[in-house]
């Protein structure tokens, strides 16, 4: 089975559609259904199920995609170990973050050990995360724990606790905290109930005698800090995050009874090879 064929069957499971996958492989329509029908005949079996002018994975295409991340995951862990071998330092570390104020001191940290390396950084729900290491788009995950698969290792990094920010005006503006259950009587903003912070905020605020209602779901700690400065109504956010927020018009309150904490950590997959310049951006992680 040829490498290239992989290839090309992985793109068309990526995009679902063979115009646009032809287009990112720079060939034509014809060539890559071409190469796709040649590797239906090496299997034996259909890799893709036609339905009118969409296509979807048969159970033998499902089957060997899982296989192919992984084997093209191994060949790309061999490239890594080989280049750390031969002192190269080039390369792009790619990590999947529940939020990018995370990383900014580990980040400038890294990049005066290792200026040659690009590091991509996305900002994404953990589900997401899992979905993208399990898929090898990514290589570490910053994510709110547990996150619990077969595949994955995990590591804690330091305990979180959500917070409220209000603007000056706001009638809370003055406290220094205030009971979880007090909440029902003010407006909220909240991110959407995808993201894992939002759902285990909302387990809290059961454990405290009440459903939350926000008058506003978002999607990023910036837009929920912009609604609160605007007086819209209070944010709840990280306060890992509203440490590097230093704005006059916000006021940071404290959660209690309960305070809604959780733990921080690092994700990766258990085959990874944790070459020296991961393992030091991780001990920076470690130490920020």
């Amino acid at each position: 089975m040829e490498y290239r064929l992989l290839t090309y069957f992985l793109m068309v499971c990526e995009e679902l559609h063979f115009t646009r996958a032809a287009e990112r492989l720079s060939i034509s329509q014809p060539t890559l259904s071409h190469q796709i029908q040649l590797l239906e005949h090496q299997i034996g079996m259909p890799l893709f199920t036609r339905i009118g002018k969409k296509i979807y994975l048969s159970e033998a295409g499902q089957i060997l995609r899982s296989h192919a991340l992984n084997a093209f995951h191994e060949l790309n862990q061999a490239r890594v170990a080989i280049e750390e071998l031969r002192g190269m330092k080039r390369g792009c570390l790619r990590i999947g973050c529940a939020g990018n104020h995370l990383l900014l001191p580990a980040i400038a940290a890294f990049h005066r050990r290792y200026s040659e390396i690009e590091i991509s950084v996305m900002e994404l729900a953990t589900e997401e995360i899992k979905e993208r290491l399990l898929t090898n788009q990514v290589d570490l995950g910053i994510v709110y724990l547990p996150l619990n698969h077969e595949q994955l290792e995990s590591t804690d990094l330091f305990e979180d606790e959500l917070q409220l920010a209000v603007a000056t005006g706001h009638p809370l503006a003055e406290a220094d905290s205030i009971p979880l259950a007090e909440l029902r009587a003010y407006p909220l903003a909240m991110l959407q109930p995808r993201f894992l912070v939002r759902q285990f905020f909302d387990k809290y605020c059961e454990q405290a005698g009440f459903h939350v209602k926000p008058i506003l779901e978002l999607s990023t700690l910036e837009s929920l800090l912009q609604i609160a400065a605007a007086g819209v109504g209070a944010a709840v956010l990280p306060r890992s995050y509203l440490q590097t927020v230093s704005q006059p018009a916000i006021r940071k309150i404290s959660l209690r009874d309960p305070a809604p904490t959780r733990e921080i950590g690092l994700v990766y997959r258990k085959t990874s090879y944790l070459s020296a310049a991961m393992q030091t951006f991780i001990t920076d992680l470690k130490v920020q």
